[in-house]
């Protein structure tokens, strides 16, 4: 086995252990440095890039050494603190499920690499990375070397707008000019035309079909040997290995064919099969770019920010609303929409939504702070640099970090496809072939090729994306908006619904509010106010909203403790506001009610009332769920609505009052436990811990700009009604990419039979193998919007 020096010692590195298929160990003899890498060609360049972060293969040296420029690097970045960075390249190369899967583990490729995420009907990839251990340029090279060289431009990064392509275009135009002059030059040869003039020239026109061949050949396929060659180089293969693989051999074939006088070869097929092929793969692109589920559900992101306008009057505004110059309000564990300039004098900002580690970053006013991190403490003001990307929002939500520990059944099926495919395909190709040679040559050599040809994973590997990203933009529609597509397998096990009261079932909108108490000045009012005016609880903003408006004021020393209420100096004065418990008071009142009390400076005050209202439609909801699902209530208040709730929800329901949020989070703990599968829907504040805990986790947002990533859906509350709806959309869904899934087979199945047995030319298969592809994603998108209707 060859063997490269470790850059560390200088000695010898050798294979240790192998790990899975695509996977290798290596070692070094001295310093015992482990390193993960494909395999020991690849290891130079990888360590050139550890030597120096500049380092670069030679074919594309000095290319991107703008990217060296801090100043330009810094505008491509998403998010930039301390160890962590996130960049989003553009990968016009992206074209199949292999791409995707090669893509998502570049950080076995290179070190520093965190993470990587694919948006297919985008072509972009998103990256996380440490910056001390590896630069953009590195991973820009790297992209490179592996076939898959990103599309930079800054100043599409600046406005948003890219340049077209046309590349595609240009090589599907001279491989239809070479399939029509050859098929027309290859007249004679089909009809066997027996004249003297045709005869004599017979050679010339054969290597005038060659000539005319070889723009295609060389020009038009040229991606498909690129990308085959990259592929094998990096160790992990992709299906353009077969495709590339099928158009030399017919080259080849055709062009001992000419030497030899055997006959006039397969240049009309071959330039067919490369025109075809390009048609093929143009009509899948304005296909998924028809069919893209990503423009359209990010409008319906159910989130809002409230704005201060010049008057000082505040307004709670949905996100995409938000420009340039706008002032926003950001309260405690608001998230951050967009990057902008603190105002306020300090801030704390936790980047878990970025970062996956929960530590709070201290900020001073003028210091630039990032879309993603969430406001610890009191409220803060900021200035915003530039709009809303709500898609930007939706990938921290998706970050892997948060991804909660489930079987994950369709991707890993499409994953285990997409890496053991291009290996099967060509072994049976190859035996195919074998059998075939000792029979017919030319029927050999046409077998190999339609096998090359005519299998494809994508049909097979990409029914799960677009059904289940086509059920995302019509959840999105009707504001049930979820973290990513895995969730609705996760929706379609549900067996057990889980309901917080507070918040949930219960509305903020709708609340009759009463004091009872001895009366606060107005100068007391002021102070509760601006305390009430930094939390985000839906008690805290009820009666912030009833309370009348004041005068700002300074808080200091702002916490707001979970599950039992919020303090805070202001104007040296100590604010308590929450539970009786919290502010030390023992209630004396038979009769339990949702209320908040208030003490200031260790004085008791009284309390706010709260008769709820609860949301229109719950009782049929209920009702509804009931026959298919177990329901229990949770909440954090007394029983003194217990009776009420009796007469509202169905009988039998289980109602649980009193419970904190760790107890919320052990009772849902235990019904997993019983092997339920259980969705919990909840506020988001309190109930973090037991949406997280739970298998599937929704927040009701009402005109909040709080959810965590303990979340896995937000629902609007207008639509709270509609539960019910989408669970059973969810199993819909997943039955059309189980009968997706057979369509698909049942096709590879039947064209590799034609194929093997000598039934399919490679032309005909090259018109298959792409429609396939459109067939089964145009059956997923038709199937699903069905479902959707007949629901209702």
């Amino acid at each position: 086995m060859d063997t490269q020096n470790c850059f560390h010692c200088g000695l010898d590195i050798i294979k240790v252990e192998e790990i899975v298929f695509d996977e290798k160990k290596f070692c070094c003899n001295g310093c015992k440095t482990v390193y993960e890498i494909f395999s020991l060609n690849d290891l130079s360049c990888y360590y050139d890039f550890e030597k120096s972060p500049g380092a670069t293969p030679q074919d594309i040296h000095g290319k991107y050494d703008f990217l060296d420029n801090e100043s330009i690097s810094s505008k491509l970045l998403e998010f930039q603190e301390d160890t962590t960075a996130i960049v989003s390249l553009s990968i016009p190369h992206i074209h199949c499920s292999s791409c995707i899967w090669i893509l998502e583990n570049l950080q076995r490729l290179q070190k520093g690499i965190s993470s990587s995420q694919v948006n297919f009907p985008n072509k972009k990839v998103r990256i996380t990375y440490n910056p001390e251990l590896v630069s953009i340029k590195t991973i820009v090279y790297l992209l490179s070397s592996i076939g898959y060289e990103p599309y930079i431009s800054l100043e599409n990064y600046e406005t948003g707008t890219a340049n077209v392509d046309r590349s595609l275009t240009y090589k599907l135009g001279v491989a239809f000019f070479c399939f029509g002059n050859i098929m027309l030059l290859s007249f004679p040869e089909y009809f066997e035309v027996n004249e003297y003039w045709l005869d004599t020239y017979k050679p010339f026109f054969r290597w005038l079909i060659f000539v005319i061949s070889l723009p295609a050949f060389f020009y038009s396929a040229n991606g498909y040997y690129i990308s085959a060659y990259k592929s094998i180089k990096s160790g992990m293969l992709n299906i353009d290995i077969p495709i590339a693989l099928g158009i030399i051999v017919m080259f080849v074939r055709s062009t001992i064919d000419i030497v030899f006088d055997y006959g006039s070869g397969f240049f009309d097929s071959l330039t067919g099969l490369i025109f075809f092929m390009l048609l093929g793969k143009m009509f899948q692109i304005k296909t998924y770019s028809f069919l893209s589920f990503e423009r359209d559900f990010k409008s319906y992101f159910p989130i809002a920010i409230t704005r201060i306008n010049s008057d000082a009057s505040e307004e709670s505004v949905p996100v995409y609303d938000i420009q340039k110059g706008d002032r926003l309000l950001i309260r405690n564990q608001e998230l951050i929409p967009v990057d902008g300039i603190l105002i306020s004098e300090s801030a704390s900002i936790d980047y878990s939504f970025v970062t996956g580690e929960a530590i709070p970053i201290t900020k001073k006013s003028g210091d630039k702070i990032f879309a993603g991190g969430k406001q610890i403490g009191k409220v803060i003001d900021m200035e915003v640099l530039h709009s809303v990307s709500q898609s930007y929002l939706t990938q921290l939500w998706s970050n892997d970090v948060f991804q909660k520990d489930v079987e994950q059944k369709h991707k890993n099926i499409t994953d285990t496809i997409s890496r053991y495919f291009t290996p099967i395909l060509l072994l049976i190709a190859f035996a195919s072939f074998a059998y075939w040679i000792f029979i017919d040559t030319v029927t050999a050599f046409n077998v190999f090729t339609s096998i090359l040809i005519v299998a494809c994973p994508c049909a097979l590997a990409l029914t799960a994306p677009f059904t289940m990203g086509n059920v995302l933009r019509i959840l999105g529609k009707q504001k049930f908006y979820l973290k990513n597509a895995l969730v609705i397998e996760q929706l379609a096990k549900v067996d057990t619904i889980v309901f917080d009261k507070t918040g949930t079932i219960t509305t903020n909108k709708k609340s009759s509010i009463s004091y009872e108490g001895t009366p606060l000045s107005g100068e007391n009012l002021i102070l509760v106010k601006n305390l009430l005016r930094a939390s985000n609880h839906p008690l805290s903003r009820m009666l912030y909203d009833f309370l009348p408006e004041c005068k700002r004021m300074k808080i200091t020393d702002f916490e707001e403790i979970t599950g039992k209420g919020i303090q805070a100096t202001i104007d040296g004065k100590h604010l308590k506001i929450g539970s009786a418990f919290f502010v030390e008071k023992v209630e004396e009142s038979a009769v339990m009610q949702t209320s908040v009390h208030i003490k200031i400076d260790g004085v008791y005050y009284g309390k706010y009332i709260f008769n709820n209202q609860y949301r229109e439609g719950l009782d049929s909801l209920f009702r509804s769920l009931k026959g298919d699902y177990q329901i229990k209530v949770l909440s954090g208040d007394n029983d003194g609505e217990k009776t009420t709730l009796e007469n509202i929800l169905p009988k039998g329901t289980e109602l649980v009052f009193n419970q904190k949020p760790e107890q919320k989070l052990e009772f849902i703990k235990k019904l997993q436990d019983e092997g339920k599968n259980v969705m919990m829907v909840g506020d988001g504040l309190n109930d973090a811990g037991a949406l997280a805990q739970s298998n599937i986790g929704i927040s009701i947002s009402e005109n909040v700009n709080v959810f965590s990533p303990a979340c896995d859906a937000i629902l609007e509350a207008n639509e709270f009604q509609k539960l019910h709806y989408f669970l059973k959309l969810s199993k819909k869904a997943m039955k059309t990419i189980k009968m997706s899934f057979a369509i698909s087979l049942i096709y590879n199945v039947v064209g590799l039979s034609f194929a093997i047995t000598g039934h399919l030319m490679p032309l005909v298969a090259a018109i298959i193998m792409p429609l396939s592809t459109i067939t089964i994603v145009s059956f997923v998108t038709v199937m699903s919007n069905y479902y959707a209707k007949s629901l209702k």
